[in-house]
């Protein structure tokens, strides 16, 4: 078993290389040769949540699963909320193959989602981006956004003003003009990324203009939620995969209140091979319901044993 430490990733996987993994990942999910187990998922008291995201990819021989959660207290210790681990197994024979940091590529794996979307969803001159949530993960959003739009402007909003400014500092990097703003001014954005781990809806459908694609990234437990249930009833809503999206993501709520129904949810993967066209309007507004699955995981930490193989890096073990 190859061992590859967090502290190595960096250097074997780029935000290039996370997004064509999970492209791919979507296309294999939509064509059926590939598939996700249930999420084993515990709350463990004081904001803390703890579980497994596993899959088994036949087309690209992968099955594994990633251990690890969100721990709010880890920022005072000076080390980053969300904690987790990927193994990969041979999936012949059951052998582990390989246990992979998965701190930074989870970040790299869940902006890749999000910027598929905003590619395969958002509006060809979507100018402004919108941001709501300044955490860890807001600048792998705000980077990768960049990456398949050219926007004009940023605007976003956090909970805790305090930590905007770091988001400004990266727009400030990628050239874009960066302005704090209130949540009633997000209906200036043509694109919108909630990327909190808020417990109650902060953004609302009065907030969101009509042509808007949201790329909703935070709820990916039981209870979690980032936008109001009108705004996803109104929306038409695409999903890393509808099973997880009904249950513990953001679309749970609307579905609970019989706002929504499961089979009006779509696959993005199904965007991604032609079985669906997408966003059909100007006006319309989509939703990407993205809950985050185990073989994005399993794809980017793919990556990273390849090219941790091919250079001679990482701690080959017997197990």
């Amino acid at each position: 078993m190859l061992i590859v430490p967090e502290a190595l990733i960096a250097g074997l996987v780029s935000a290039e290389d996370a997004f064509a993994a999970v492209e791919a990942t979507f296309a294999a999910m939509a064509r059926g040769d590939a598939y996700n187990f249930p999420v084993v998922r515990e709350a463990l008291g004081e904001g803390r949540q703890y579980g497994f995201k596993s899959g088994l990819d036949r087309a690209g021989g992968m099955l594994g699963v990633k251990a690890g959660g969100y721990f709010p207290g880890n920022a005072a210790k000076g080390i980053i909320n969300h904690q987790s681990t990927v193994f990969l197994f041979d999936p012949e024979t059951g052998r582990p193959t390989a246990m992979v940091g998965g701190g930074l590529l989870t970040a790299l794996r869940t902006a890749a989602a999000s910027a598929i979307s905003i590619d395969r969803l958002a509006r060809a001159d979507a100018k402004v981006l919108g941001i709501v949530g300044a955490g860890h993960q807001a600048g792998f959003q705000l980077r990768a956004a960049a990456r398949v739009r050219r926007f004009d402007r940023v605007i976003a909003w956090n909970l805790h003003p305090e930590m905007l400014p770091k988001l400004g500092a990266i727009a400030a990097e990628l050239g874009l003009p960066f302005e704090a703003v209130g949540l009633e001014r997000m209906v200036e954005a043509d694109v919108i990324i909630t990327i909190t781990s808020s417990p109650a809806a902060s953004l609302m459908s009065a907030h969101v203009a009509d042509g808007c694609h949201l790329a909703c990234m935070g709820t990916d437990t039981v209870g979690k939620q980032e936008v109001e249930p009108a705004l996803v009833a109104r929306a038409t809503v695409f999903a890393d995969e509808v099973a997880q999206s009904v249950t513990l993501g953001e679309a749970q709520h609307a579905v609970g209140m019989g706002l929504k129904v499961a089979s009006a949810i779509t696959p993005l993967g199904a965007v991604l091979v032609g079985a669906h066209a997408g966003r059909t309007s100007a006006g319309e507004v989509t939703l990407f319901d993205g809950t985050g699955v185990g073989l994005q995981d399993l794809a980017v930490a793919g990556v990273a044993v390849r090219r941790a193989a091919e250079r001679g890096l990482g701690t080959l073990v017997e197990v």
